[in-house]
């Protein structure tokens, strides 16, 4: 926190304090009995806390470099560039896709008792070869193994299981442990051959022994045949029996029982394609109520649908947009305006979405505009020419909330990423870089010069990197700790409290 926020701040607290204490003078100055006396000390407690709360807010969070998963930047394949990180719903688990088509997942380890105060590294527990690429002979069209989304479904038995999407086809995976083998087989022999009937003299009763222990992922369903279009979207649904997949024209809902057939619930395919003028770019179901989802569009609009209505959704609840400042309007209006990702906030209440320089969180109870709005990089809308003309302008950012859903994280270019905390208005940018790889090193907090005289701890908006970018982020669901993928490193960032 700069100075002068720490002075405000103080200042605040300072003004409540002296309030509250002018008010219990003036309650002795009119009664002095003993009623009054408990309303002096009642105003005094209260006041004592605003100050202690409003010094709480003095002590920022310190992030700390933990890990960082990958090789060195110098020879990336194409196929090695991480494309969706997510965490499982306790956190113990994180995994991550690529463009290769693998799924790496990552363990928490247990705390050491030797180091109590550190806390559990991340190490790799399972590797697996989710999608091959194919290709549409009827189409002509090469369907790339890329993995878009990974999204876990909660753990319900020893198990694991978890989604995973490339253009046309999810699947779900099981992941399990196994330790343990049977052997003794009267049919077959230690290799697993068949043995001749006639060789066998005894009825043998098989035995499980101890082994080495091996984590298998198996494909349990795969979800096929009902996309035209790519699939930019998966969620699981929080009746944990139907999940919905969506690509630019269309959402299926699926049963995850049931291969073979889908339901389409929304579908704004035009009867003429000249005529279509928007595409679905992100979609996402309630946290809580079953019936109820939303998607964004390339226009910039977000809209909320109710299942109960009727089968097919094409008739929105609700409609989110923000009317357009006809002084800003330009060539790339359109352009940046469209919503690449798009997230319910872990109460329900909320929605956030993410537009190319912005974040914006709408109340599900005000369609008109939003109640927060963000600037990720500012400074690059006098870039956005060239932006355009190396097709960065259409680079597609995710965003995530924190646990308690009291701050936003996003990525930016330079492998810069970006935080903003709702309640104290105040933001940071952080870099993920092998630079500061030192084990508990604090993250410097980054700033950009638009124009002028530099600063030593700024770097200038012609010096950024437009080819280091943090597209995919995650933040685990109850603690401070978060998963940034850059290129083809996952750095994972832990806080300490200053």
């Amino acid at each position: 926190m700069i100075p002068g926020e720490q002075i405000f701040i103080f200042m605040q607290g300072l003004q409540i304090f002296v309030c509250q204490f002018v008010c219990a003078c003036v309650c002795v100055c009119l009664k002095k009995d003993k009623l009054y006396t408990n309303v002096i000390v009642s105003y005094l407690f209260s006041a004592c806390v605003s100050l202690a709360g409003f010094g709480n807010l003095m002590q920022d969070v310190l992030w700390c470099f933990s890990q960082v998963k990958g090789t060195i930047d110098i020879g990336v394949t194409e196929a090695d560039i991480i494309s969706t990180v997510e965490f499982n719903h306790t956190g113990e688990l994180l995994a991550t896709g690529d463009k290769g088509g693998r799924v790496v997942i990552f363990q928490r380890e247990q705390e050491s008792k030797n180091q109590p105060h550190r806390r559990g590294e991340y190490n790799v527990y399972s590797t697996f070869q989710s999608h091959e690429p194919e290709f549409d002979y009827l189409k002509s069209l090469e369907i790339e193994e890329k993995i878009n989304k990974i999204r876990w479904l909660p753990q319900q038995n020893a198990a694991y299981f978890l989604l995973s999407t490339n253009d046309k086809t999810v699947k779900l995976w099981k992941v399990s442990e196994r330790d343990k083998r049977p052997e003794g087989y009267n049919l077959k022999d230690e290799d697993g051959r068949l043995r001749d009937p006639s060789m066998i003299t005894m009825l043998r009763v098989p035995v499980l022994r101890p082994m080495d222990l091996m984590v298998e992922a198996t494909p349990r369903r795969v979800f096929a045949n009902a996309h035209t279009y790519h699939i930019n979207s998966i969620s699981v649904n929080s009746d944990y029996e139907t999940y919905m997949s969506a690509d630019d024209l269309r959402i299926n809902l699926w049963n995850f029982e049931i291969t073979n057939q889908s339901f389409n619930i929304v579908d704004i395919k035009p009867a003429n394609m000249e005529e279509l003028t928007e595409v679905i770019t992100a979609a996402e179901f309630h946290p809580h109520h079953c019936n109820t989802f939303v998607y964004s569009s390339s226009k910039g609009t977000i809209r909320l649908c109710d299942m109960r209505t009727s089968a097919l959704c094409d008739r929105h609840a609700k409609f989110f947009e923000e009317p357009e400042d006809p002084s800003n309007r330009s060539f790339f209006s359109e352009i940046i305006s469209s919503i690449s990702d798009v997230k319910f906030s872990h109460s329900g209440r909320y929605i956030m979405t993410r537009d190319y320089l912005t974040v914006k969180v709408w109340d599900l109870n005000m369609e008109n505009r939003p109640i927060e709005t963000y600037q990720v990089h500012d400074y690059l809308r006098s870039k956005l020419c060239s932006l355009y003309e190396n097709d960065c302008i259409f680079d597609k950012f995710e965003c995530v909330w924190n646990g308690s859903d009291s701050v936003i994280m996003t990525g930016s270019y330079n492998n810069f990423f970006r935080m903003f905390d709702r309640n104290t208005k105040r933001d940071v940018t952080l870099e993920a870089s092998r630079e500061n790889s030192k084990p508990r090193a604090i993250l410097k907090p980054r700033k950009v010069c638009v124009g002028g005289k530099r600063r030593k701890d700024e770097i200038s908006v012609d010096s950024l990197d437009f080819s280091k970018k943090i597209l995919h982020t995650a933040w685990h669901p109850s603690e401070n700790i978060i998963a940034v993928a850059a290129t083809n490193n996952l750095y994972i960032f832990q806080d300490k409290v200053n």
